[in-house]
């Protein structure tokens, strides 16, 4: 297991210590979070936990998680959540987000949207001083009609690719949508605004900018494992 694997299995454990009895969770996508799923499954295991009930955000995750064995439900089931835990690809000071990169960037914000406590898992690589200085920001698009967004895009400076699987075909998310990975050199300067621009335009579902959603995000790093809330800054 490399350093920042083990920083994200510290941090997942610690995530799921915040877990109590009887939580419906929002179970998050990707690397990081199928940590989190692990730890999750072995607290149960263990009997420290009863009655929680997990809603994914992806296919891949609802998978997963009936694999090791976390009872599962639906937002039509559960249309309100207690927590949610899933990880991040871009942290600021503000603990604004971008997500996506494991590509169920809408479906983790409509979770992450009905839930009272948004807890995110991240290795210390994954804190920046700006949004956009180290990964692209996926926007899901509609497929129909979807090079219409290219001139708005490059319009607002993004330089953007379409996300493609390994053999070349568009990559597809569950939804059934695109997703088109906006680079902005130097950062993205103003989320709020970008954010405000992107989703206005027909075509695009939404943006991997996750601003102001996020309660607890608890890092992994080579000096251990802390917490960080907003408002106490970094």
């Amino acid at each position: 297991m490399s350093a920042q694997d083990e920083q994200k299995r510290q941090a997942a454990e610690r995530a799921v210590e915040l877990v109590e009895d009887g939580m419906k969770l929002g179970l998050g996508t990707g690397s990081t979070a199928r940590r989190v799923l692990e730890a999750l499954a072995a607290r149960c295991r263990a009997g420290e936990l009863a009655e929680i009930v997990g809603v994914p955000t992806s296919k891949d995750t609802e998978s997963y998680a009936r694999e090791l064995g976390i009872p599962l439900a639906t937002l039509e089931d559960e249309t309100h959540l207690d927590m949610m835990l899933d990880g991040a690809d871009e942290v600021d000071p503000a603990l604004d987000l971008i997500k996506g990169l494991g590509g169920a960037l809408l479906w983790e914000k409509i979770v992450a949207a009905a839930t009272d406590r948004l807890v995110i898992v991240v290795d210390e690589s994954k804190l920046v001083d700006r949004l956009g200085l180290t990964c692209a920001l996926p926007v899901e698009v509609v497929p129909f009609g979807w090079r219409t967004l290219l001139d708005p895009l490059r319009a607002m400076g993004a330089e953007f690719d379409l996300r493609r699987r390994q053999e070349g075909a568009p990559f597809v998310t569950d939804g059934g949508h695109y997703i088109l990975d906006c680079g902005f050199p130097g950062g993205i300067e103003d989320a709020e605004r970008l954010e405000a621009l992107l989703t206005r335009r027909p075509g695009v579902v939404d943006t991997g900018l996750f601003l102001r959603m996020t309660d607890t995000v608890v890092v992994g790093g080579a000096e251990g494992v802390r917490l960080l809330r907003r408002g106490d800054g970094r």
